[in-house]
């Protein structure tokens, strides 16, 4: 590679650190954190987070070391199941047995989510247990500001089976949740695959460790910007074309800086990030092989704006008709439902929604 490649590369990975920088995401240096050369965990704010969550619930050191140390233990040989439960418990959460077993068992978040749609309190059988069996109630955080801790780092040296260093890493709560390699578009024959292989092939190889936090990947060249899931083929990866969804994506532009700002103000808001991340991963509860669907825009509009319709419209205050929606051919039509049935099977305001299937 030339200097003036690198330099390229260097100088689209410091714009982009500065872009979300004005997103509200501090930047830290690789170099700057204290930790072992093959952790991946930034745990200082894994901790402060836990800490501060759940001050109001007495948790304990002891009972913060046991939430780490299940992370840890994760087996990142087995990437595809690891990252399967990472995003689950991310998701939905899970029931921790307290040290004093005369407490309730506390259902712990690793990531805060305030604001609607408020959830109802997860099902026993729809939230892993590291070892109780009941839960502790749900609490809406929709009255206090946004207590996640976020980060961005790059130059994280991190030793695998070979040491890699990824460009950029996007940490929620000391979890490494986004991670995005970048190419350089001056070359003579720019190359986002290589790319996607980097991410998707070389890293998943050589630092399963990183990767089996990861919910999404972006690959980009400043020109081009797409993201996708880490067991995602190159063709499934995809541009984030609208910022708030009202828009018209040609608005926007499809590629080039456009593209650039759009991803960044679109899909990294933080509240917006925190809903995909939340409601917009999907795994199949049973797959021959390893599938991982990361909603693109249209699904993700779509599917809040006819969950809000449906609220609005909903019987005795609406008139009952939650509305049609219109989608082209090869949109993911069928994605948008799942995730519309999702929003509604996990609404607090539809406890016991009825979905039927023609």
């Amino acid at each position: 590679m030339s200097s003036t490649q690198k330099f390229t590369e260097a100088k689209l990975e410091e714009a982009i650190i500065k872009l979300l920088a004005e997103q509200g995401y501090p930047y830290t240096h690789g170099n700057d954190l204290e930790r072992s050369p093959n952790d991946v965990l930034i745990r200082s704010d894994l901790r402060e987070f836990l800490a501060s969550r759940y001050a109001a619930d007495n948790i304990t050191d002891g009972e913060i070391d046991s939430i780490i140390r299940q992370l840890d233990a994760l087996n990142a040989a087995d990437l595809y199941e690891s990252n399967k439960t990472v995003c689950k418990w991310v998701s939905d959460g899970f029931l921790l047995k307290r040290e004093d077993r005369n407490q309730k068992d506390l259902y712990v978040q690793l990531i805060d989510y305030p604001g609607p749609p408020v959830k109802r309190a997860p099902r026993p059988d729809e939230v892993d247990t590291l070892v109780a069996e009941e839960r502790s109630e749900y609490e809406s955080r929709s009255d206090v500001g946004d207590p996640n801790i976020y980060r961005i780092v790059n130059q994280l040296e991190i030793e695998g089976r070979e040491k890699r260093i990824p460009d950029l890493i996007l940490y929620i709560n000391g979890l490494p949740l986004v991670v995005f390699e970048f190419k350089s578009a001056i070359r003579e024959k720019p190359d986002l695959y290589e790319a996607w292989k980097q991410l998707t092939v070389r890293y998943a190889r050589d630092i399963p460790e990183l990767m089996k936090y990861n919910a999404l990947c972006i690959i980009s060249d400043g020109v081009n910007n797409k993201m996708g899931s880490l067991f995602a083929e190159y063709e499934f990866f995809y541009t984030w074309q609208k910022i708030t969804g009202d828009e018209s994506a040609s608005t926007n532009g499809r590629d080039g800086i456009n593209s650039l700002h759009t991803m960044l103000q679109g899909l990294f808001d933080q509240h917006r990030l925190r809903q995909v991340i939340r409601d917009f991963i999907y795994f199949p509860d049973v797959s021959k092989a390893e599938v991982k669907i990361v909603c693109r825009y249209p699904q993700f509009y779509a599917a809040l704006k006819l969950y809000q319709n449906i609220l609005t419209h909903r019987k005795p205050e609406g008139d009952g008709k939650g509305g049609t929606y219109f989608g082209a051919t090869g949109c993911g039509k069928s994605f948008t439902m799942l995730f519309l049935t999702r929003l509604l099977m996990k609404s607090l305001a539809f406890e016991s929604p009825t979905i039927l299937l023609i």
